[in-house]
């Protein structure tokens, strides 16, 4: 994302601080670009067995009428390695508001401390409980998507791979400016430089925190666009930003899913950085992608109510 402390001469890029202070600072850009946050109908912190433990997750609750209102589960970004459920909780009251679901945020196992599939795993497992627990929690077991931005986009590419195996159905993923292939040499990568901004070093830092070797790039949970097929898997909206690193591969993300017969709506937006989309007390076009994203997912949660 864009670094808050561009305008500081003296700050350095958060890949050139020691991990405890990115992750301090990363919150800390992110909380003050993000605005005041939308009161929600009800807000509750709790853990389910995870993987590896007791797995955080955060459930927000929209004002409706609806008896079973529809789900979705989403990732925060920050490559693995930063962020924590705080860091999208503004983007999640948004959703949760003007999708009119029930939004689960997952606190999945960050990198170095917990390398790739941790995080994957993590996810899933949040994607299973949701699914298992519909009843108990109020939701339409049916109407459940997946979505997130950044690394978090990353992980809900993959666990659709997943779930197109293994179940829960799922009905729409949103994947903001989306992590897909370790191996990209694409040229956003090498165009997007500017130390004040998310640049291809800041890339490479984050996937040498969350892979133990680089052949685990290969792996299509780590790198979606390199699985063999992309077929099944639900409809799509991919929003990407002009000058970052990562539009290039999202993009040709969206592109195979297209390709491989999946519904996608591609939606790059002008002038803007990566790391956007958290931005809407500062960017009016953050808030226009946020609303469009929700838009998405409500038009997909309405569809699935047709018999």
């Amino acid at each position: 994302m864009r670094d808050q402390r561009a305008a500081d001469p003296t700050a350095r890029p958060l890949y050139q601080l020691t991990l405890e202070e990115a992750r301090t600072e990363d919150l800390r850009s992110i909380r003050a670009g993000g605005g005041e946050p939308q009161p929600v109908a009800q807000v509750e912190n709790t853990t389910i067995d995870g993987p590896g433990g007791d797995l955080k997750i955060r459930i927000y609750r929209p004002h409706t009428t609806q008896a079973q209102p529809p789900a979705l589960v989403y990732f925060f970004g920050g490559g693995w390695t930063l962020g924590t459920m705080d860091t999208s909780d503004g983007v999640c009251r948004a959703l949760t508001n003007k999708a009119g679901c029930v939004t689960i945020s997952v606190g999945y196992r960050l990198a170095p401390e917990h390398k790739f599939p941790a995080a994957v795993e993590d996810c899933q497992a949040a994607l299973t409980w949701l699914a298992e627990n519909a009843a108990n929690l109020g939701v339409d077991k049916d109407r459940i998507a997946v979505g997130g931005d950044s690394a978090g986009g990353n992980l809900a590419a993959a666990t659709t791979l997943i779930t197109r195996e293994t179940g829960p159905h799922l009905i729409h993923q949103l994947l903001i400016y989306p992590n897909t292939d370790y191996r990209s040499t694409t040229p956003s990568l090498h165009e997007n430089t500017d130390e004040a901004l998310f640049n291809a070093k800041s890339v490479d830092w984050y996937w040498r925190h969350y892979l133990s070797t680089p052949e685990d790039g290969d792996h299509p949970l780590a790198s979606p666009l390199r699985a063999d097929s992309l077929a099944g898997l639900p409809p799509a909206t991919v929003i990407t930003a002009e000058y970052d690193p990562l539009r290039d591969q999202a993009e040709q993300y969206a592109d195979r899913l297209r390709a491989s017969g999946v519904d996608v709506e591609l939606t790059r937006y002008s002038g803007l950085v990566h790391g956007f989309f958290t931005m809407s007390g500062v960017l009016d076009a953050a808030g226009h992608a946020v609303d469009h994203a929700a838009g998405r997912l409500d038009a997909a949660f309405t569809a699935a109510l047709v018999p």
